[in-house]
């Protein structure tokens, strides 16, 4: 089996009967022959700094294997048809359309600055290389040349090849090699050390935001952070939903900035969108943006830049510039996606420029993502590395089993979390000179945390919101119980789907979600209820084609009611909603048959089986909370029992009766594995550099 930038002998493996395999492993420098005992023993053994390179070069690869495997399943021809046709893209006539059924979906995925190479019907022999330009639900817009464009005709056939960008990949063995050769074995497997910074030797602070100087954890872990108390071992900043971790994470950075005038601070983030707003909110007061560098990839559209933020980035009119290392150098605090850092490295920025790296969103980023703003570039005995995120809620997305099974889908700060000691509650608390746990809740409603913070969090959430916005709900007329704003409401449906698409909808839900919508919108400021806007309300579901419904649904309500800003209404997967919050939030949960269970597993989607997806899509709402489901298949998942029975005891449960029949039927459902893997959300990410 070849993997790499040479062919794929073989698309299957099975590590659990081979015995002679024999792994080989293209890399742009080397070529790695690895027998399978080796690679068997060396993946069942626990992490270590003497098999850290070695390993996850080998899940790299593994995971690198099954993105191939994905990605040619939307070669042409295949089995649905033998070639397709290409349309000229009506909004610009320099690009191609074409349709691929299913792309979108959290399956196999094609992505933008992935490169294919079509061959028309009648010129087998002559190729025409071009890129994705972006991916749409059923179809990809494409890139090709003058050559091809030229002789393009409407309905001409071509066949299709997609090839994988290797680029990032390639990127992230460098970091873990680079993680090595530098030397950050205290930080990879950090132990406890003797430290003359005690709580009493502590700065004494004033902070920028003065809100935070009232919280307790958040101005104590800005403190530690500053004095670098955790060092040479990251610090951690455990963020539970609605603690205002980000917010922690500026103010330090500022904090540092003022108080130490060496200090050269990279603070990244795994996706745009979270990069942007910690850079927004850096920039937004208190320190000058001229010390401030937004760094993009070159592959960004530039049309999602944040207005704010292009004074103080890389884009220069309509397209993304580099400057030379000593314009880089200069600057105080440079912020990029992890991915968009290994810039730096290739640029020659010199191994402990940077005094600080701050990685938001750890939770969300595989391990050798989070080691590209690190390797080569912080001095381990010097720097100090802070990971703010949490890892109870959606972790790193990862197609390959076994990577998975081998430990792949465990972030950095969620390994550090879990495997030492140093991080874990000792009598009950937390080392604060090396981790601060945020406790107070300024977003949900009572009633809509108390069991995520049951379940997930010890019960130590404080609520601490608005006391108006998150009770502004809990005398609506359409509750099942007063001052309970959650509702589960028990809907039998259908799933249904397209073709053999991992795509479900359920049109029964959509039903009940459009009449929920339409009850918020007539009673908007009536019978002492405040006003709500289209954009405060959120609705989470799964799969594509029911948010593709949800959508038409909200069209008509739009209509039916006069409204014209019903798009204003978020709705998309869970995913999609991570790190986001709406006063209003449904869930969709579309299962209404046990069937398809084991599909979900296979193609990592739904909500049955998974906590982390659970726990973020109950979390986002601050004043109103309604989920739709089918109680009888979620009630097979111990999480969803909970939370069903716990709507019924407070008298929030509305719709379907779950008699004692239907409970014997749950008891019946065959066991199904936690999904361990998330849905694209960013599907830039791989390519992005």
């Amino acid at each position: 089996l070849r993997v790499g930038d040479g062919e794929m002998k073989d698309q299957k493996i099975d590590l659990n009967s081979a015995t002679t395999l024999l792994f080989t492993f293209d890399t742009s420098y080397t070529t790695l022959h690895f027998p399978f005992w080796h690679i068997r023993v060396l993946l069942e053994s626990p992490w270590s700094w003497e098999n850290y390179s070695e390993k996850f070069c080998v899940l790299l690869y593994l995971e690198e294997l099954q993105l191939k495997v994905d990605i040619c399943r939307y070669n042409i021809p295949n089995d649905r048809q033998d070639l397709t046709v290409m349309t000229v893209d009506p909004h610009n006539k320099k690009l191609l359309v074409m349709e691929v059924l299913g792309v979108s979906e959290n399956r196999p995925s094609v992505l933008r600055g992935d490169e294919l190479v079509v061959c028309p019907e009648n010129e087998r022999n002559v190729k025409y290389r071009g890129y994705v330009h972006s991916v749409h639900l059923d179809s990809v817009t494409l890139g090709f040349g003058a050559k091809l464009l030229n002789i393009f005709i409407e309905g001409m056939k071509f066949s299709v090849e997609f090839i994988m960008n290797r680029l990032t990949l390639r990127v992230q063995h460098r970091a873990v090699e680079l993680a090595v050769t530098s030397n950050l074995r205290h930080v990879l497997f950090p132990a406890e050390t003797s430290s003359s910074c005690q709580n009493s030797n502590l700065p004494k602070l004033t902070l920028f935001n003065r809100l935070l100087e009232k919280n307790p954890e958040q101005y104590h872990a800005i403190q530690h952070i500053v004095a670098g108390s955790s060092r040479p071992a990251p610090y951690l900043l455990f963020g539970p939903p609605g603690t205002g971790k980000t917010v922690t994470l500026v103010e330090a950075i500022k904090q540092i900035e003022k108080t130490q005038t060496n200090c050269h601070i990279l603070a990244c983030a795994p996706s745009n969108s979270a990069a942007d707003l910690l850079c927004k909110r850096i920039v937004e007061t208190h320190v000058d943006k001229h010390k401030v560098y937004r760094m993009y990839a070159s592959c960004l559209d530039p049309r999602v830049v944040p207005e704010e933020l292009k004074a103080c980035s890389n884009l220069v009119g309509d397209t993304f510039s580099y400057p030379d290392k000593e314009t880089l150098m200069s600057y105080k605090i440079i912020v990029s996606t992890m991915m968009t850092a290994g810039r730096l490295v290739t640029g020659g920025i010199p191994f402990g420029h940077f005094t600080h790296v701050f990685l938001d969103e750890a939770g969300h980023a595989v391990e050798p993502e989070c080691l590209i703003p690190l390797a080569g570039l912080l001095d381990p005995e010097s720097g100090q590395v802070v990971l703010a995120g949490d890892h109870k809620q959606l972790g790193p997305i990862v197609r390959s089993p076994f990577a998975l099974q081998y430990g792949m889908g465990v972030s950095f700060l969620e390994r550090l979390m879990c495997d030492f000691s140093l991080y874990q509650k000792q009598n009950g608390v937390f080392n604060n000179r090396y981790v601060t746990k945020l406790l107070r809740n300024y977003r949900s409603h009572p009633a809509i945390l108390k069991i995520p913070n049951e379940l997930f969090y010890d019960g130590e959430l404080q609520v601490c919101a608005d006391e108006m916005l998150r009770n502004s709900f809990c005398g609506w007329e359409h509750l099942p119980e007063e001052n309970f704003p959650v509702i589960f409401h028990g809907v039998t449906g259908i799933d249904q789907r397209e073709a053999s698409s991992p795509s479900f909808f359920n049109v029964a839900e959509v039903e009940v979600l459009m009449d929920y919508v339409k009850k918020l919108m007539q009673t908007n400021g009536k019978k002492g209820m405040g006003t709500i806007s289209p954009r405060d309300i959120g609705i989470i579901a799964p799969y594509r084609k029911q948010v593709q419904k949800i959508r038409k649904g909200l069209e008509k309500v739009g209509k039916d009611l006069r409204l014209n800003n019903m798009d204003a209404v978020k709705v998309g997967s869970v995913e999609e909603f991570q790190g986001q919050e709406r006063r209003v939030i449904m869930v969709s949960t579309v299962r209404s048959s046990t069937d398809y269970l084991q599909m979900d597993q296979k193609f990592h989607l739904g909500f049955v089986k998974n906590e982390k997806r659970f726990n973020v899509a109950v979390t986002r709402a601050k004043a109103l909370l309604i989920v739709v489901g089918n109680p009888r298949v979620l009630k097979s998942d111990s999480t969803w029992a909970r939370f069903i029975q716990y709507c019924r005891d407070e008298g929030g449960y509305i719709g379907i009766e779950m008699e004692e029949e239907h409970l014997l039927f749950c008891s019946s459902f065959p066991p199904v594995e936690e999904s361990g893997v998330q849905q694209n959300v960013e599907l830039e990410w791989r390519n992005e550099m």
